[in-house]
């Protein structure tokens, strides 16, 4: 469903944007791309290897939901006052704001393939379309905050 090198991008991007100090609301939208990817990626392999155990969805979803917030909570990363927008940490809203995105590429990307007779369009679709949704949502943001000032 997801591709490791699409995760691999998504990684990068995160790393890339926190090391030229992006605003933590586009970290987080990257952030929180990269955990669903994990989940997808790991959901797959785990179904691959034919592994199945009550709850594996939820399961799984959790732990990497957890495993990535809770460092960048006891790293003082998340929670810091004053890094808020509309009264939510940048961070947390930008995870929440990158899965929705994420899923909206996939689900995107399986509608082309669908209207495709299940081929893809163009080469590498299935890393270019997550990548366009979240470039084209950073830019988004990167715009209100400016215009907006927040």
């Amino acid at each position: 469903m997801v591709c490791p090198i699409c995760t691999i991008a998504v990684g990068t991007g995160v790393g890339v944007l926190r090391a030229y100090g992006v605003d933590d609301l586009i970290s987080g939208l990257w952030i929180g791309a990269l955990i669903v990817s994990c989940i997808f990626w790991t959901l797959d392999f785990l179904n691959k290897k034919n592994l199945h155990f009550i709850f594996k969805k939820s399961l799984v979803s959790f732990g990497f939901y957890a495993i990535f917030i809770i460092p960048l909570y006891y790293l003082k990363i998340i929670g810091i006052q004053g890094n808020t927008f509309l009264g939510i940490d940048k961070i947390l809203l930008g995870i929440i704001a990158g899965s929705i995105v994420f899923l909206l590429s996939i689900a995107s990307d399986n509608y082309l393939r669908k209207n495709n007779n299940g081929k893809v369009l163009f080469p590498y679709q299935k890393v270019i379309v997550p990548l366009a949704y979240l470039i084209a949502f950073s830019i988004i943001i990167h715009l209100l905050l400016e215009v907006g000032k927040w």
